[in-house]
């Protein structure tokens, strides 16, 4: 009987602790917690929201939107597979959430995916809160996109105003002569070419070596010292003003011709931007290319497999970009 009423009390003190922390538990086992604001509009299925968040592993932020960029989504009325996205309907504007994720919830769904960070057995806590909500208005038939998009759209534009104003006084600092162009990049010419202009269209090959500004190198296809992954000290080869390289590169060969040797100073939104490039470059930084323009050539069928091969040993990623409708 005493044994009994002990094993009682026990449990009674589990079952107490785990309700009294204020978590509750959506269908897919995802823990959260709801700090509600006093005042705000509710979101509904199909709404468009603005929010703020960051994910904590092991106590440390492993990414976040604060100082950066805030992050739209759509409200679904069943949500992603374990994810904040089950409890947006049951928020408002103002609102603020805590999440805790298992990696076993998240692990047998992996049409999601789990963090590569996170191992069995573990968690990670999420925190955002609700910016703003764009919903559908009839009365002036301005779409929930239209608005959401005009609001992301100006976000983006004043971020990288202020990514290109870090760049300009790193320059000014660092007594560097750099024209800006198209107010997308900065170019600092060492070497003017006479040679072939690397028109929009037109496949380029050039020799780079790319570096976070302020910071150390991180590839090189004529320096293996300064490549992380390495790979072959070949010719990289992409298509002017269109595709195979960050967005930045592809608008700033087109200033050069071969021959040319020049820095170029890219903003992230233009570059990595908020995923980065583990293990240097990290979210939202700023970089910079040393570049050599070695060849300038017409779309063929023989120059498309130069840029196939590129393709696979370079791989790039796209930033944001400049918005796109």
């Amino acid at each position: 009987m005493k044994k009994t009423n002990i094993l009682f009390f026990i449990i009674s003190i589990a079952f107490f602790a785990s309700c009294s922390d204020g978590f509750k538990k959506t269908k897919t086992g995802l823990k959260y917690k709801i700090i509600a604001s006093e005042a705000g509009e509710k979101l509904n299925p199909g709404d468009l929201i603005k929010f703020q968040y960051k994910v904590i592993y092991n106590d440390s932020v492993v990414q976040t939107t604060y100082g950066t960029l805030p992050a739209f989504d759509m409200v679904n009325a069943n949500g992603r597979h374990h994810d904040f996205s089950e409890v947006l309907p049951l928020l408002k504007v103002g609102d603020s959430l805590v999440t805790i994720q298992l990696y076993d919830s998240l692990a047998s769904n992996p049409a999601y995916g789990v963090p590569r960070y996170l191992k069995k057995g573990q968690t990670q806590q999420s925190t955002l809160k609700i910016v703003a909500v764009y919903k559908e208005n009839p009365a002036t038939g301005k779409s929930a996109r239209d608005a959401a998009f005009s609001d992301y759209e100006k976000e983006v534009m004043t971020f990288k105003a202020k990514e290109m104003a870090a760049i300009e006084k790193y320059l000014s600092q660092n007594n560097i002569k750099a024209d800006k162009l198209n107010d997308n990049f900065y170019l600092q010419i060492l070497e003017e070419g006479n040679g072939a202009k690397a028109d929009s269209g037109k496949v380029v090959g050039i020799n780079y070596s790319g570096a976070v500004i302020g910071g150390r190198f991180f590839d090189s296809n004529v320096d293996k010292a300064k490549q992380v992954a390495k790979h072959d000290l070949e010719t990289f080869y992409f298509t002017a003003k269109e595709s195979g390289a960050i967005q930045g590169l592809l608008e700033a060969i087109t200033y050069f011709k071969v021959g040319t040797k020049a820095n170029v100073y890219i903003p992230s939104l233009l570059a990595y931007g908020p995923q980065g490039t583990a293990p240097v470059v990290k979210p939202y930084q700023n970089l910079m290319f040393e570049i050599e323009l070695v060849s300038v050539k017409d779309k063929t069928e023989e120059n498309e497999e130069l840029l196939q091969k590129s393709r696979g040993k370079i791989k790039p990623k796209k930033g944001v970009g400049l918005p796109k409708k």
